[in-house]
């Protein structure tokens, strides 16, 4: 059963925007801590951020005054605007929920191109 449905990944020159979308299910989205980790080739998966049912934020130090994660209760998704992308930013983002376990998206490609 997919519970996380990640959109808005894509291809973008150094200094652009995009923003990342993941919708939810509701019991799951509401419940749930959410976050996006990103992987790129040969590396680790990190945590990029996290939003906290309470809106409370987390940020990995890389991307602090960059990236914003947000989340709409309302529609159940989480959301996470990038500017001033780098070409390190390059990687596969997932989205990511956690309540007494974790689940995770498909995820979805960024490109940051030089």
């Amino acid at each position: 059963q997919v519970q996380l449905v990640e959109s808005g990944g894509g291809l973008v020159q150094a200094g652009g925007s995009l923003r990342l979308s993941c919708a939810a299910s509701r019991v799951l989205f509401s419940s749930s801590t959410m976050g996006w980790y990103r992987q790129a080739p040969g590396k680790q998966r990190e945590l990029v951020a996290h939003v906290t049912i309470g809106g409370s934020t987390n940020y990995a130090d890389s991307v602090k005054g960059r990236f914003t994660i947000s989340r709409d209760n309302a529609k159940n998704t989480v959301y996470l605007q990038m500017n001033s992308l780098k070409p390190e930013d390059t990687a596969v983002y997932y989205c990511n929920a956690l309540n007494w376990r974790g689940y995770w998206g498909q995820g979805t490609q960024v490109t940051v191109s030089s």
